[in-house]
């Protein structure tokens, strides 16, 4: 397999490598090496992960670093083979959209250029310390709107530290921290977080909670894992108080045996256990009399303890399929 050698981008990468440099750094898709290398000079750095898909590629910086102990080499599918919390992460992935009948990892990101990032993005939060930074490299021909689609949707804050315009593409560097949010949920020992759906008034994420990390005991408890749902507030919305409203409610109707269960909120968010299911005219269609009168009974009785609670009830069918 091929070992993709020093170009514009890794140069550019590099550039920037001593404005971010700290402790433990991680150099993804290590390639020749040039990043964990130009980090291994600055006394700052502690150790080196220099990660891999081409054993090739890690044989040949296993070689070229025997003497350099703070560097170790590993072959590694994106985070398969890594371990452990890093300061810096390094990431200039393949990101050339795939040309048909060529193979070469060290150049395609995907069938569309960034279907290799995205993979990235999914996992990469476990790894990075709460106030690190992934410094990451793309260019236009893999999608800049999509690239911070994806950011947006991990919960990722991020910057434009440096670009170059080259004669058929212009190359990015962007420093990307966790959210504020982010950070809050996994706190709360949220993991696996995703993007879910755009409502009118907010976005709703998912994930899963370890309930038992909650509970504060010296002996070993047993895992509680449930998964939830995140409904953070709609910057482009107008509406105020809508979450500290909803959360309200929410309280409110659990008291009764109504709604999905409230766990926990904070500024322009809340977390609630995740109600699985499908929508009640699909699932019309496949039940029988008896089952369907059954699920009515309960909605209306449901309904009724709202009219008592004077509960508005006209979110409930918008959009009408719900």
């Amino acid at each position: 397999m091929d070992i993709y050698e020093p170009a514009e981008d890794s140069f550019l990468l590099q550039k920037q490598l001593p404005n971010y440099l700290a402790p433990r750094v991680l150099d993804m898709g290590t390639g020749s090496g040039i990043q964990a290398l130009t980090a291994a000079k600055h006394s700052v750095v502690r150790n080196i992960v220099a990660a891999d898909i081409n054993p090739d590629a890690i044989l040949a910086l296993q070689k070229e670093t025997a003497l350099i102990k703070k560097i170790k080499p590993v072959v590694s599918n994106l985070f398969e083979n890594v371990s452990g919390e890093f300061d810096l992460i390094i990431f200039n992935p393949p990101y050339l959209p795939q040309d048909e009948g060529i193979v070469d990892p060290a150049l395609y990101g995907g069938k569309e250029g960034w279907e290799l990032s995205e993979r990235f993005f999914a996992t990469v939060s476990p790894h990075l310390r709460n106030d690190g930074v992934i410094l990451y490299l793309f260019s236009t021909l893999t999608n800049k709107e999509k690239i911070e689609s994806i950011l947006n949707e991990k919960l990722f804050e991020f910057e434009e530290v440096a670009s170059e315009k080259l004669s058929f593409e212009t190359l990015f560097v962007y420093a990307i921290r966790k959210s504020t949010l982010l950070r809050e949920l996994e706190k709360q020992y949220l993991r696996d977080i995703q993007y879910f759906t755009k409502g009118q008034r907010g976005m709703i994420y998912t994930g899963t909670q370890d309930r038992s990390m909650l509970v504060k005991t010296h002996l070993p408890s047993k895992k509680n894992v449930i998964k939830v749902a995140v409904k953070t507030q709609n910057e482009a919305s107008f509406a105020i108080g809508r979450i500290e409203n909803e959360i309200n409610w929410m309280k409110r109707l659990n008291k009764e045996g109504i709604g999905p269960l409230y766990l926990f909120s904070g500024e322009n968010y809340v977390v609630y256990k995740f109600v699985e299911g499908e929508f009640i005219l699909g699932w019309i269609t496949k039940n029988g009399k008896d089952d369907i009168l059954t699920v009515l009974n309960e909605l209306l009785r449901q309904c009724y303890i709202m009219d008592e609670m004077q509960v508005n009830k006209e979110e409930m069918h918008h959009p009408h399929k719900h």
